[in-house]
Formats: structure tokens, sequence, C-alpha cells
């Protein structure tokens, strides 16, 4: 039988309890990973994955010294992921900068130190796995800041691919997932905004979590996958 090419491997996901944080969690678990989640309230993620042989740790990707004490908690490690983000939505007469900088500084510069904290302890064959998003590639009235703070994580997988080789270096670029970020729309305001994109991206469906974990799945396992963003989008951006 042919081992996986995660069994045994230690993977890092950092994100919240639930939505693609916790399919990619699961994702690799299921593949034989030993899964570490961490976020800022690790007794809510040991918690949700009570029962799931999944260890929690505390991180806030913001604090420098948080991610310096997981990196020396932890020891090595073979892939890292994280999913943290602070969407900065509104129209330009509603952007605030503190908004702007808490969107950067936790999906931009939060990964830059945790490939400068981590980057001593990954093994061989090791990957770091962060996420842009579709605003990057077809920007929209009102995504003004979620565009820019995913077009520059785009652009850092990038330039850490280079920093960090060989560790390889990727971005997941989703389009609109069914995850509860969009629960405050309301149900039918949500069914609505579904089915608009639904009827107009080439794929004629909304995207899942899991459709997610397994483009994550992809990237980690992919030995010759650097300085990729991989968009799972649906075909959105063509349209």
């Amino acid at each position: 039988m042919v081992k996986s090419s995660l069994e045994g491997r230690t993977v890092l996901v950092i994100g919240r309890a639930s939505g693609i944080a916790r399919a990619v969690a699961l994702a690799a678990r299921a593949e034989g990973a030993e899964v570490v989640v961490a976020g800022r309230d690790p007794d809510k993620l040991a918690a949700a994955y009570e029962g799931e042989e999944v260890r929690a740790e505390h991180v806030d990707v913001t604090v420098d010294e948080s991610i310096e004490a997981l990196a020396s908690r932890l020891g090595s490690l073979d892939h890292l992921v994280t999913t943290a983000s602070a969407r900065a939505r509104g129209l330009l007469p509603e952007l605030e900068r503190d908004a702007l900088r808490q969107s950067f500084d936790t999906k931009v510069i939060g990964p830059v130190m945790l490939a400068k904290h981590f980057a001593p302890r990954f093994t061989e064959g090791g990957s770091f796995t962060l996420f842009s998003g579709v605003a990057a590639f077809k920007p929209a009235v009102g995504y003004l800041g979620v565009a820019i703070t995913n077009g520059a994580a785009d652009f850092l997988a990038r330039s850490l691919a280079l920093e960090l080789a060989p560790v390889r270096v990727n971005a997941i670029s989703p389009g609109v997932i069914d995850t509860g970020i969009w629960d405050a729309l309301g149900e039918e305001g949500k069914q609505q905004y579904f089915e608009h994109f639904r009827t107009h991206n080439p794929a004629r469906r909304i995207g899942t979590a899991e459709d997610i974990a397994d483009a994550v799945l992809f990237v980690m396992t992919n030995p010759f996958l650097t300085g990729v963003t991989l968009r799972v989008d649906g075909g959105e951006p063509l349209t």
C-alpha cells in the first residue's frame, strides 16, 4: 500500500474553527497528517475539533511575539497554511484607515512574520500556503480594500517562494464559497447573492469549503509547484 504524502507529516492550519480552515484541517487529517490548528481562541478551536484528534494552539498573526511563541512550541513542521483574514469591505467614502491596516496586518504582514519565524523550522519538502482571493483579479465597487489586500497576498506568495526556497510557497485564490461568512446577508439575501454568481460564472455553481481544501492539499503535496496562485473560483474573473 502506497503511503499518502501527508501521512505522518505535521500540518499547521491557522484560522477559524469553521469554513475553509476547518475543511483544510479535516482533509489533511483524513490523509494521515498530524494536524495542529491555531487561532486567537484555542479553547473554542479545541471544542470545535473535539474527537477529531486535532491539537489546538494559540496564535495572533498580528502579534510577532505570539507567532514566535507558537513556532517555539511546535518545533519543526512540514506544512503551514494560513487562512486568517480581516476584510475591509465598503465603498471608498466608508473605508477607515484602521480597517485597512487590520486587513493588511492579518493577511499580508502576518504571513510575512509567519514566514520569518517558521522558516528555519520547515522540514525537507515543506510548504507554506497562504490565501489571496478573487477580488485581486476582478475588482468590484465596494471591495477596494479586499482587492488590494488580496493583490498584495498574491504577490507575497511569489516573493516568499524565492525567499524561502526550497520551501515551497503558494497561494489559493477562492471565488464565492458557501461558508458562514455570507450568513450576515440573511437567508434571502444570501440566496440571491449566490444565485447571481451561480448563474454567471462558467462553473454554474457556488464553491464549497471542500473545493478549497482539495486545492490546498494539492499545493501542499505537489513537490514541483511553487510561486503559484491557484485560482479556485469557478471562472468568475472571466465574466
